[in-house]
C-alpha cells in the first residue's frame, strides 16, 4: 500500500487539451491517419461549426491535429487529420482513463 502512496494518481497523466467533449471526440473520430474533411465531422460528431471550428483551433495550436483547406468544385473545404504527436498524447490520455477505472474497479464490499 505504502508503493500507491509514492506513485501519482493517473489523473495527473490527463491531457487539459482533451477535457472538451468536442476535443476529445475529434481526436477519437480521426482514428490512426484518418483525414475528414469539415462537413463529415460536423455530422459525426454532431456538433455546429463554430464549436467544432474552436476544437481544431486549439488542437491544432497544441500541434495534434493539422487542417488543409483546398477547393473542390469551386467550394473552399478544409480536411483535418491528426499529426503522431496528437495521437501519441490521446492514446496516453486514453490510458490514464483506463488507469483511473482500474483503481476504482477494485473488490466490491
Amino acid at each position: 500500500m505504502a508503493e500507491a502512496a509514492f506513485r501519482p494518481h493517473p489523473r495527473t497523466q490527463l491531457d487539459d487539451n482533451f477535457a472538451s467533449p468536442i476535443r476529445f471526440s475529434l481526436m477519437a473520430a480521426l482514428g490512426d491517419g484518418m483525414e475528414l474533411d469539415f462537413q463529415a465531422l460536423r455530422e459525426i460528431l454532431q456538433c455546429g461549426d463554430s464549436p467544432l471550428s474552436k476544437a481544431i483551433t486549439h488542437l491544432q495550436a497544441a500541434e495534434y491535429v493539422l487542417a488543409r483547406k483546398g477547393v473542390v468544385g469551386g467550394r473552399s473545404r478544409t480536411w483535418v487529420r491528426s499529426t503522431k504527436m496528437g495521437r501519441d498524447a490521446f492514446a496516453a490520455h486514453l490510458q490514464a482513463l483506463r488507469e483511473i477505472v482500474a483503481l476504482t474497479a477494485g473488490p466490491q464490499l
